[in-house]
């Protein structure tokens, strides 16, 4: 299995670039994020980096705890939502990445119930 820290940086990098692909798509941004979505990543690198699963959780969406506060939670998910189909277009290789591991991961889980 991957290094934990190697998997908490890779998660936190790819929330950021979903995160920079909702604001520049509908906020408008190019160079930064705007206020609002520079705190929306930094809690959830905040919250990556605190998470005491990441050894064996591939992704917060398949955590049986969410640790977001629920106006966090919404503003995460509405992201999600929002970058997720697009990643293809700006980030190929991590889309497919994700895809691939959610997927396994899913299967793990119900091998699991």
């Amino acid at each position: 299995m991957k290094n934990v820290e190697t998997k908490r940086e890779r998660e936190k990098r790819v929330a950021s670039q979903m995160i920079a692909l909702y604001c520049r798509k509908q906020h408008g941004n190019r160079r930064s994020l705007c206020a609002e979505c520079a705190e929306l990543d930094s809690y959830a690198r905040q919250r990556s980096d605190k998470c005491p699963f990441m050894e064996t959780k591939t992704f917060c969406s398949n955590c049986k705890v969410h640790c977001y506060e629920p106006a966090m939670l919404e503003k995460i998910r509405k992201v999600m939502r929002f970058s997720g189909p697009r990643m293809i277009f700006s980030h190929p290789v991590t889309a497919v990445r994700h895809v691939i591991e959610t997927k396994k991961e899913k299967k793990r889980l119900e091998k699991e119930l």
